[in-house]
Parts: structure tokens; sequence; C-alpha cells
């Protein structure tokens, strides 16, 4: 009976939105300890409701009185911009009558100062770049004002402008000497005499200069220096005293051609450039002229004591003709038939020594042009890896396998060329000093044959 009481009332409780478990944390024992549980907890919860309301109503009546603020905020903008929109439409009729009232007083000079305004922006770049700045750094300054400036110009203004325009000319026209500060190749700030050549090309201690802009304003060493013949001219023109006249080499074009000359690459670089494949015909040059220079000084050698030999009658072994005519004295009693095959003999022997080198020297010959085809096949195929990989947006990816091809091609060329030229040379030479030797050998024969010949006429005759 007591816990279906109990749990009828719980039930009820709970429609009544308060949860048994909200009861504390003793329970209650009996019914009477419920009851009271319960007003306890309900004088509680009136309490916390009153309370709660109190709070609501506070803050609505705050609410009001902001929304009341921010009404009346609203109403004094909108007052204030009606009356800044009138001034502002009362603002923008003036400005129109005062610019209609300008443009009629200018007349004419409205025209002449766009003008000067334009001169001054389209000589600024020009004068910014220019060597003469180096020596008279001011003169941006002037122009700057006048060509940004969003007021008219006055007199002194195109006074200026006008002054700027005539030392442009004038200094474009002379040469100059004066002391400026110079960027090295490393970096270093020199104080220098710099020499300028009108607006064209300025030199310091031997050395081309260009002037920057940006970042730092002034003189700069270039990175790479134009060809000693130009230097020497250069170091000339400032040793060169006042009227006196000298060869001097001045860029036209204000830098911009030296500057494409000196980026243009040196020899070690292009050789660079071909890769393993170049040197390694590089060295096959080398070594064939090293054995065309030892096969060169030697049949020049032998060519002269053969020469010696032709007019000498006592065979000399230092050279191949005497070494040939020593085996005929020593074979003089041998019949023409077994002489003729010594002689012939004695020369196979000699023409080993007198041909040493030309065969190598031919496949040399053919050899560079071969590396040098190769070195253009592993070219083409950069050339194709670049292509793949990077498409063919930025020919700069593709110009290194492209310079190999073509390098190794003119070297392998270069190469073969006066390898072939030179055992063409050599090749002749030795050739004419073995005919040399089958003539004094054929010589020798004949003259026994004839010998014999007259000698049996001889007996012949004694006999009849």
């Amino acid at each position: 009976m007591f816990w279906w009481v109990l749990s009828t009332f719980g039930v009820t409780l709970f429609l009544l939105g308060t949860p048994v478990s909200s009861w504390g944390i003793g329970s209650p024992e009996t019914l009477d300890q419920l009851l009271e549980q319960v007003r306890q907890d309900s004088v509680q919860e009136q309490r916390l409701n009153a309370d709660r309301e109190a709070n609501f109503l506070a803050a609505r009546d705050k609410q009001k009185e902001l929304l009341r603020k921010a009404n009346a905020d609203l109403q004094a903008e909108e007052q204030r911009s009606k009356v800044l929109k009138g001034t502002f439409e009362k603002n923008e009729k003036v400005l129109a009558e005062k610019q209609t009232e300008l443009k009629d007083l200018s007349g004419s000079l409205g025209e002449l100062f766009s003008v000067a305004r334009q001169t001054a922006h389209d000589l600024l770049p020009t004068v910014s770049n220019s060597l003469v700045l180096a020596e008279f750094p001011d003169r941006v300054a002037v122009l700057s004002t006048i060509a940004e400036s969003n007021k008219l110009p006055n007199i002194e203004d195109l006074q200026r402008l006008w002054l700027s325009l005539q030392e442009q000319m004038t200094e474009s026209g002379k040469i100059e000497t004066f002391s400026a500060s110079v960027i090295t190749v490393g970096g270093e700030v020199k104080k220098q005499q710099v020499s300028r050549v009108g607006t064209f090309t300025a030199i310091s201690e031997g050395k081309y200069l260009r002037y920057l802009s940006e970042p730092v304003a002034g003189l700069v060493e270039l990175n790479r220096q134009p060809a000693s013949r130009f230097l020497k001219a250069a170091a000339e023109f400032e040793k060169a005293g006042s009227g006196a006249i000298v060869s001097m080499a001045i860029d036209p074009s204000r830098g911009a051609i030296l500057s494409l000359l000196v980026q243009s690459p040196s020899l070690r670089e292009r050789i660079d450039q071909g890769g393993w494949i170049g040197y390694f015909t590089i060295a096959l040059g080398v070594v064939a002229l090293l054995i065309a220079l030892q096969r060169f000084i030697y049949l020049f050698t032998i060519g002269r004591r053969i020469d010696a030999q032709r007019h000498e009658e006592i065979p000399n072994e230092d050279n191949p003709l005497g070494r040939v005519l020593s085996v005929y004295t020593g074979n003089k009693e041998e019949d023409i038939e077994a002489l003729n095959l010594k002689l012939d003999e004695a020369i196979l022997k000699e023409m080993p020594q007198l041909e040493r080198g030309l065969p190598t020297l031919a496949i040399l010959a053919d050899v560079a042009p071969l590396l040098g085809l190769l070195g253009t096949v592993t070219g083409m195929i950069k050339t194709f890896q670049a292509i793949t990989m990077f498409g063919t947006s930025d020919p700069k990816l593709m110009s290194a396998g492209i310079s190999e091809a073509l390098v190794t091609t003119v070297i392998g060329l270069m190469v073969a060329i006066p390898i072939l030229l030179i055992h063409s040379a050599l090749s002749g030479k030795s050739n004419r000093l073995i005919q040399i030797l089958d003539e004094e050998s054929a010589a020798i024969v004949a003259w026994l044959a004839e010998k014999k010949q007259g000698l049996l006429e001889k007996r012949e005759a004694d006999v009849f």
C-alpha cells in the first residue's frame, strides 16, 4: 500500500515537473516526511521563479532603453546624412563651376601644362637610367616633382624642365672625368675616378661600368668585361690627356649591346657545355697532335739525312737510304735478282718506321666526328627528356641539351678536320721518302744490270 501511494505520488510530482531525485540526499521514509519534503521544495522553487522573473523584467527594461537610444541615434545620423548629402551636392556644383571657370581662365595654358607634365614623365626614365645621373644625382628629384605633382606647374617648374632637357642634351656630347662611388664585382663600394663618354659608356681603372637605378642607384662594374682589346683601349683612353686623340669603343645602345656581349659564353664555358664527350674528343685531338708533331719532326729529320745521303758515296747507317745502300755494298758479289730481293727486304724493313703513327692519326680522324655524333644524340635525348618533364613553355630548360648536341658536333669536326689534313701531309711526306728508297734501289739494280750487260758484250766481242 505504501509503495502504491509513493509510486502514484511520485508520478504526480513528475507530471508537475519536479523529479523525485531532487528531493535530497536523504530519502523520506514515511509519508509525512515525503509531504514535508515536497512542501520545502515547492517553497524553494517559488522563490527561484520569483528571482528569475525579476531578472527577466530588469533585462527587458534595459533592452527597451537600448532600443530607444538606438532609434534616437539612427534618426540623428539620418538627419546628419541628409545635411552632408546636401553639402556634397552643393560642393559638386561649386567644383564644376570652378573647373569651368579655371578652364576659361587658363585657355591655352592648360594644354601647355599638360604637355609639360607629359614631357617630364617621358624624360624621367631616360634620366633615371642615364650615366649622367652618376655625376648629377639630384636631377631625378626635379623631374619627379613636375611629373607626379597634381598642381599646375609654375614658371619655375617650366624653367627647371627646360634646363633638364638642355643639360641632358649637352651632357650627351661631353667626355667627363669625375669622382664617384663604384660597386666592384666583389661587392665593395670604392671612390674612383670615372670617365664618361656622353651618355653611352663609362669606364674606371680600365673596366667598363654600367649604371643601375635599382635597388641601389650607382655605377657597377660589369661582372664580365669585354675582350682584352676593348679593355686595353679603355685603359689608354683613361691615360690620355686633354686634347689627345685615342680610339675608344663605345656602346651606342647605352649599355644594352655591351650587356649582351659580356653575357656570351667564353671558350671554356662553351667547352663545358659539351660535357664529358667534348672533353674526351679534345683529349683525342691532343693525342693526335702530339703524334703528328713527333712524326713531323722524325720525317723532317730523316728527309734531310736522306737528301744528304743522296749526295754522298759512302752509305751512312743513320738514315734509311744509307742502310739500303749498305745492303748493296755488302752484297756486291750477289747476282742481280738476289741483290734486288735483298734491297726490297731492306726497304720493307724501313717502311714501318716511316709510316709509324699514320694509321693511328687516320683512326682518330674517323673517331672524332663519330664522338661528335654521339654527343648530338645524347644532347637531343636530354632535350626530349626536358620537354617530357617540363613542356615547351621555357626554352631555357631545353637549352642545355641543345648546347651539348651542337658543341660536341663542333668539337668533333674541329678535331677531325685538322687531323685529317695533317695525316694527309704526313702520308705524302712518308710516301715521298719511300719512293726515294724505291728509286735508289731500282737505280742500283738498273746500274748493275747495265754494267753486267756491258761486260757480257765486251766478252762476246773479245771472243769474236
